[in-house]
């Protein structure tokens, strides 16, 4: 399997889902994953991106929007770790 493109891939699937893909970082939707199944449990990682988009969507969808659900999310998250 070769290389994947994310930051591309990203594009892709934001159009495909009709969805401005700008203010949608990979790494720090990467890194909140990474947190999420670290300081939860693995499957918790794709459950915490998508609620978290879901969160910035509703919120109206910005790239401050994105960024805060992802603030949100993660620090969610590291407070259950901390637990």
């Amino acid at each position: 399997m070769g290389e994947v493109d994310l930051d591309g891939w990203v594009v892709t699937v934001a159009e495909a889902l009709g969805v401005d893909p700008a203010g949608i970082t990979v790494d720090e939707v990467l890194d909140l994953a990474s947190v999420a199944a670290h300081s939860v449990v693995r499957p918790a990682a794709p459950l915490t991106t998508f609620v978290a988009g879901l969160a910035a969507g509703r919120a109206g969808g910005s790239a401050n929007d994105i960024r805060a659900a992802i603030i949100a999310a993660t620090s969610a998250c590291e407070k259950r770790g901390d637990s």
